[in-house]
């Protein structure tokens, strides 16, 4: 099988992002089986997604699936799992500062996510632009994770902080995707 890469930094930038992503994603199907489905439910609606940016990231990696579909349908993904996450079903916050940046950061992500395809010419998006994307995603989940760690402790801390980092884990592959793609055409 060909690979889309040829360089080793932009193979190893692909296959860091797959191997923390399918760990990340099985830790939380593991939660999912060891909480019971009424009470982790959400999460396997959201590993859903993630699991098909996954598969799309491999794809595409692969030469099995071409840019633009790539890049519109990831970017899709990403999009409704931030609406799902963190703008619709926003988990409650001991902070009600750290919330409101969490939602401000989440509406920024999704309006920059929407910007980035309402363009016509979406190969000219610059590689600063790209990084932001991925920035503001980072953002958000060390919010969460401070979040986290200034409320008390229990069984399910583990598993929130795995969930938290998926979606930037997988942010930072597509736009390093985004951009080798910028850098071929």
């Amino acid at each position: 099988m060909q690979t889309r890469f040829k360089t080793k930094g932009k193979i190893f930038d692909i296959g860091i992002t797959a191997v923390a992503g399918m760990l990340s994603v099985g830790v939380m199907l593991y939660g999912v089986f060891h909480f019971g489905l009424p009470e982790a439910g959400p999460e396997l609606l959201l590993n859903l997604f993630y699991i098909a940016c996954l598969v799309m990231i491999w794809m595409y990696f692969f030469n099995r699936l071409d840019s633009h579909h790539f890049n519109y349908w990831c970017s899709v993904l990403v999009g409704i799992t931030v609406l799902l996450r963190d703008i619709l079903f926003a988990p409650p916050l001991a902070f009600y500062a750290i919330h409101l940046a969490c939602l401000v950061l989440a509406a920024l992500l999704l309006c920059t996510l929407t910007y980035f395809y309402a363009r016509k010419d979406w190969k000219s998006y610059t590689k600063r632009n790209l990084w932001t994307i991925c920035i503001i995603d980072v953002l958000i989940a060390a919010l969460y994770n401070l979040d986290i760690y200034l409320e008390p402790t229990d069984e399910y801390t583990t598993y929130m902080l795995t969930e938290i980092w998926i979606r930037p884990t997988i942010t930072y592959g597509l736009v390093a995707c985004f951009v080798t793609e910028r850098d071929i055409q």
